[in-house]
Order: C-alpha cells, then sequence, then structure tokens
C-alpha cells in the first residue's frame, strides 16, 4: 500500500513482478506508433553549401581593403536583401514553387514560407588560431523535393557571391568618387592657401624673416654711408664758405685796384694767407693738400718779401682793367662747382637717409611679418598635408576598386556545391523510432506508479497499524497475495483479535 505518494523498493518490486507486461507492451506499441507517424508526415528535404570567404590575392600592405565593416555585420546585410520579397518571388516565379498554393494564398505568405525554408548559418572560427574572424556561412534549404531544394539553395548562394561582389564593387567605386570629390575640393584650398602665400611674400618681399639678417647688414652699410656722406658735405661747406671768403678778399682787392689803391702789399698778401692757413688748420690735419698748398705760398711770399724789402712799400702801378683776373674766375668757377657737389651730396644724403628708413621699417616689421608667415604657411602646410593623404587614400581606393573589378579582393569561394538530398531531413525515423521508444518506456513507468497509488491492499504489519491505529497481536502466517483481501475484511479480523 503506497502511503502519501512514498513507495519503497517492495512495493516497485510487487508492481513489476505482478504487471511486467506493461513496459514491453508500451515502449512496442510507442514505437510503431512513432514510425508510423514518420511514415505518414511529408517529406522534407535539405540541400546544403558552405561559402568560404577567400582573401584578397594581394597582400592588404600594398593594396588596403576598401570594405572594412566585419563580415559578420556584412551577412547580416545582405542575408535582410536577399530574403526579401523583392528577390524571393523571382524565385518563386522561376521554379513555379508553390504552384497549387497560387490561387489560395497571398504572395506575401509565399515568401514568409519560402523565407523560413532557407537558413543562414555562420561558421565558427577554428579553435587554435589567431584569426578570429568568421570564416564563411553555410546555406540550408529545406523543401519537399530534393531538386527543388538543391535549385533553390544554388540560387540563393549565387545571390550571396553576386550581391557580395557587387556591394564590394560599389563600395570601393563610391569611395574613389567621394575621395575624388574631396580631393578636388582640398587642390582648390591647397591653391588658395599657396596664392596666399606668394601674394603675402610679393607684398613683404625685404621683409622676410629669412631677409632679417640681409636687412641688417645693408641697414649697417647704409648708415657708413651716410656718415661718409655727411662729413663729405660738411667738408664741401666748408670749402666753400673758405673760398667764398677769400673770392670776396680777391674781389675787393681787385676793386681797389681799379681806383688806382693798391692796398695788396706783400706784406698784406702775407697776412691774407696766413689768416687763410689758420682757418684750414682748423678744418682740416696739417698733412691736407690745401694746408700744405698754402703753407708753401706763404714759404714763397716770404722769400720775396726777404729778396727785395725795398719795393715792400712801394706801390705797384696796376692797368685798369674791367676784365675780372683769372683768379677770380677760377675761384668763382671752383664755387659752382661746389655748389653742384654740395647739392649731389644733399640729395644723395636724403637717398641714402630715405633707405635707412626703408630698411628701418623692414626690420621693424619683421616679427610681424614672420608671425603672419607663420599662420600662413602653417595653413599651407595643413592644407597640403591633406591633399596629399587624400591623393594616397583616392589612389588606393582607386587600386581597392580594380581588384574588385577584377575580383582579386575578398570574395565568396563554394567549397562544396549545393547537395543533392538522396534521404529526407524530416522526419528522421531513427530519431522518430528512437523517441517512440522512449515515450513508450515513460508512459509504462507512469501507468506502473499510478498502480502502485491505487493499490490499497495491506501487505505488511505496519500497513495494518497505521490504516487501523491499533497494535496487532498476532498475524496469519499463511495469506494468499494473489488474491488481496479487503479492507473491511481485515478491519473485522484485526479487531477480532484484539478483543480476545
Amino acid at each position: 500500500m503506497v502511503r502519501n505518494g512514498e513507495f519503497g523498493l517492495d512495493d516497485v518490486k510487487r508492481v513489476t513482478s505482478r504487471y511486467w507486461w506493461i513496459v514491453p507492451l508500451s515502449v512496442l506499441s510507442c514505437g510503431a506508433i512513432a514510425i508510423g507517424v514518420a511514415h505518414l508526415l511529408p517529406k522534407k528535404y535539405t540541400s546544403q553549401t558552405v561559402v568560404l570567404v577567400a582573401k584578397p590575392t594581394v597582400p592588404t600592405e600594398y593594396v588596403k581593403p576598401v570594405v572594412t565593416e566585419d563580415l559578420s555585420r556584412r551577412l547580416a546585410s545582405m542575408k535582410e536583401q536577399i530574403l526579401s520579397r523583392t528577390r524571393l518571388e523571382p524565385v518563386i516565379e522561376k521554379f513555379d514553387i508553390y504552384s497549387n498554393d497560387r490561387g489560395k494564398a497571398h504572395m506575401e505568405e509565399l515568401v514568409d514560407r519560402l523565407r523560413t525554408a532557407i537558413e543562414i548559418s555562420p561558421l565558427a572560427p577554428m579553435a587554435g588560431t589567431e584569426d578570429r574572424s568568421m570564416p564563411g556561412f553555410s546555406v540550408s534549404v529545406t523543401f519537399n523535393n530534393p531538386q527543388l531544394a538543391q535549385q533553390i539553395c544554388t540560387s540563393i548562394t549565387s545571390m550571396f557571391m553576386e550581391q557580395n561582389a557587387s556591394a564590394l564593387e560599389q563600395q570601393a567605386t563610391r569611395t574613389t568618387s567621394f575621395l575624388n570629390q574631396q580631393l578636388d575640393e582640398a587642390k582648390a584650398k591647397l591653391d588658395e592657401q599657396d596664392a596666399k602665400l606668394a601674394q603675402f611674400k610679393r607684398e613683404y618681399m625685404g621683409s622676410l624673416p629669412e631677409e632679417e639678417q640681409g636687412n641688417l647688414g645693408v641697414l649697417m652699410s647704409l648708415n657708413s654711408q651716410l656718415d661718409a656722406t655727411t662729413q663729405a658735405l660738411s667738408r664741401a661747406q666748408q670749402d666753400k664758405a673758405f673760398n667764398e671768403s677769400f673770392l670776396n678778399q680777391q674781389e675787393a682787392n681787385w676793386k681797389a685796384s681799379q681806383t688806382g689803391q693798391n692796398p695788396d702789399s706783400m706784406e698784406d698778401q702775407l697776412r691774407v694767407l696766413q689768416e687763410q692757413l689758420t682757418t684750414l688748420e682748423a678744418l682740416y690735419t696739417p698733412k691736407h693738400p690745401d694746408v700744405v698748398k698754402k703753407k708753401s705760398q706763404i714759404e714763397e711770399l716770404q722769400k720775396k718779401i726777404a729778396e727785395s724789402p725795398e719795393l715792400e712799400n712801394r706801390p705797384t702801378a696796376t692797368p685798369h682793367s674791367t676784365t675780372e683776373p683769372s683768379q677770380i674766375q677760377q675761384l668763382r668757377a671752383g664755387l659752382r662747382q661746389q655748389d653742384l657737389n654740395i647739392a649731389d651730396l644733399t640729395k644723395r644724403q636724403a637717398q641714402i637717409q630715405e633707405q635707412i628708413r626703408v630698411q628701418q621699417g623692414r626690420v621693424q616689421a619683421s616679427p610681424m611679418v614672420e608671425q603672419q608667415l607663420k599662420e600662413l604657411t602653417r595653413n599651407y602646410q595643413s592644407a597640403s598635408d591633406f591633399y596629399n593623404d587624400l591623393l594616397r587614400k583616392r589612389d588606393n581606393s582607386a587600386m581597392a576598386t580594380n581588384l574588385a573589378h577584377q575580383q582579386e579582393g575578398e570574395q565568396f569561394r563554394v567549397l562544396d556545391p549545393p547537395s543533392l538530398p538522396a534521404n529526407p531531413s524530416f522526419p528522421n525515423m531513427p530519431k522518430f523510432a528512437g523517441g517512440g521508444l522512449a515515450a513508450g518506456f515513460a508512459l509504462a513507468l507512469g501507468i506502473l506508479y499510478l498502480l502502485m497509488l491505487m493499490d490499497q491492499t495491506f501487505h505488511t504489519q505496519k500497513d495494518v497499524e497505521v490504516c487501523l491505529k491499533l497494535p496487532v497481536l498476532t498475524t496469519i502466517p499463511l495469506l494468499d497475495l494473489s488474491e488481496p483481501c479487503d479492507v473491511s475484511t481485515g478491519a473485522a479480523e484485526a479487531s477480532a483479535v484484539a478483543s480476545q
């Protein structure tokens, strides 16, 4: 008797020994039913193939691929495109699939049925390798006709290969076109920066940083020239003042001689020459040609005075003439030449001063020009680097486009053509048979357990004590176990025994 759903090993042995035939009957029946159902279910055939990702024939160190998207993402995108109604509806019409259901079901429903029959599964990377990228994927098509399953699998595989090649080529073409557009804009900006830089150099020619040292050298040279010109101008002005003074004296003496008076005695001439020498010595050094000449004139005049002292105070007859002496004319000509020389030196001094101002302006403007030139140069260099980088990328993209066009880049390769299934993939007879046998065995165990729960007979002394809640005084040694006693009869017998 099972109490509270608990049973022991003796209960199991008792029920099993009595109802052992339930186990093989249930197992064989369920197995037969499963096999029969498997034979009755419509057959499904699975055609499958494996598509591997072939690496580019040209190493990526030489030509970098334009498409860097992960293959799993690209595969998911291609899967959505290929399994769309736009791509599957032509397949249904091409192979005349679901011809019997065309008038009953909508095309959307037929496309969904075909979509569920197609399975795309990525392949796992090989263990122990450093490359963890997806090596490829498998395409499986399950259909009720093996030939149709193979044809659909072939068509879907071709779609994937064409879609991949087209996507790679289109992506490379779009990338190249975009880079060409960006390259044109970068070239225009580079030309603009180049024109600005050239215009700036033309505008500030002479004030550029590399010309600063040359400007300082020119400025020092101009200062030296200005000093020399200033000194020459000062000497010329002093010579002019001296010659004007001397000319005035000569004119005065000549005019006096015209009136019959000759104050120009040798002593007066000597005094005038000495005064002139004093003036020259104040201006020039003793070795100056004018000083030396004037000293020689004084020495000659002193010799004449020493040789003829009796003629010192005698007046000299001077013929009256209206023509100026040659000495006065020479002095006037010398003064005119000195005026021209002074004008030339003055002009030269002004030119040098103007050049000095220009050079000083250039030197003072050099820091500002250098700062602006650095900014322009930096902008030009940035534009040049950006242009060169785009040019390099455009060339790489063009080569990648050529590789994609020649199908030398990353491509899909079919490992084996889609198989023609000889045996149905559904229903799987061994699996159905095994499932039926397992279900029959489980059913047999359930039946045996229910039989144990339904058993209300006493088989042990403990069963009586628990059920009647009375102590057992004696037991009947021989009981026919094949005929279980009734609960009420057993209870009366136990009561009688207890009353005795």
